[in-house]
C-alpha cells in the first residue's frame, strides 16, 4: 500500500504537519491552490511571556493568486525580525542553539523571493531534521484535474497511490464515495492526545511552530510527535 498526503505548504508548520508527512511514503505540495489570508501560509505561532505571538511574512499575497504566485515584500526586515524574536523568547532552552543555526540559515541565505520556495525548502530541511524519509513532490509536476476531489485523486493515481491521509478539516469537501469509486483508502488524522514537554512560558500550547518543540526536546522531539 503506498500512502498519499497532498496539501498547501505553511511557513514553519505545527508538529501535526510533521505527523502527516512522517505517516506516508509521498507528499505532495498543493501549492497551486489558491492563496487564503490571514492563515498558516505565511505565518505562525511562537510562546511569549505574553501569550502567543505571531511571527509573519509580509507579501503581496490576495486571494485571486495561487500560493506560489505569492511574492514576499522585503521592503521590511522581516527575518531579522522573526531571528530576533526567536531568539529572545527560547534562548535558554536547551537545544536552541542547535536548531536556531539550522533556521537562520535557510532564512539568511537569499533574499527570498517566492514564499512556496521558502516555506517548501524549510518544511523539507525539518523532515530532514525529524529523521523522516518521505518523498517529496510540487503540485505543478502533476496533470491536474478540475474540482477539488478529482484533483487529489488524479495526483494519487499518478504517483500509483492506494492511500490517503489527510487533516479533520478536509472532512468538509471530500467525497468518500468517489475515493471508494477509484480504489483509493482515505484516512483523516487524529491530532489529539499529543504529551505536554518542557515548553516555556506558562500554560501549555500544542498550535505553535514545530521549533518550539526543536528548541526544547531536540533529538526527542518525535516522542512528543509519532513516538507518543
Amino acid at each position: 500500500m503506498k500512502k498519499i498526503a497532498i496539501t498547501q505548504s505553511n511557513y514553519i508548520p505545527w508538529k501535526g504537519y510533521f505527523h502527516i508527512i512522517q505517516k506516508v511514503d509521498h507528499f505532495v505540495f498543493l501549492d497551486t491552490a489558491q492563496y487564503t489570508t490571514r492563515d498558516w501560509r505565511n505565518r505562525n505561532q511562537i510562546k511569549t511571556p505574553e501569550g502567543l505571538k505571531w511571527l509573519t511574512i509580509p507579501t503581496n499575497g490576495t486571494q485571486s493568486m495561487k500560493i506560489n504566485e505569492v511574492k514576499i515584500d522585503n521592503s521590511v526586515d522581516w527575518r531579522k525580525k522573526h531571528l530576533k524574536a526567536l531568539e529572545k523568547n527560547y534562548k535558554k532552552c536547551r537545544y536552541f542553539k542547535q536548531y536556531f543555526k539550522l533556521f537562520q540559515n535557510i532564512l539568511m541565505r537569499k533574499n527570498w523571493e517566492n514564499l512556496s520556495d521558502l516555506n517548501q525548502l524549510l518544511i523539507k530541511e525539518i523532515t530532514g531534521t525529524l529523521g523522516i524519509k518521505t518523498t517529496f513532490s510540487d503540485s505543478r509536476e502533476f496533470e491536474l484535474m478540475e474540482g477539488k476531489n478529482e484533483k487529489i485523486i488524479s495526483i494519487i493515481q499518478q504517483l500509483n497511490g492506494d492511500f490517503y491521509l489527510t487533516g479533520p478539516s478536509a472532512k468538509s469537501y471530500i467525497n468518500p464515495e468517489l475515493f471508494q469509486k477509484n480504489n483509493i483508502k482515505l484516512e483523516y488524522m487524529d491530532y489529539s492526545n499529543y504529551p505536554v514537554y518542557s515548553q516555556p512560558w506558562g500554560k501549555f500550547a500544542h498550535n505553535v511552530t514545530i521549533f518550539d518543540l526543536l528548541f526544547c526536546e531536540g533529538q526527542d522531539s518525535p516522542k512528543f510527535i509519532w513516538k507518543k
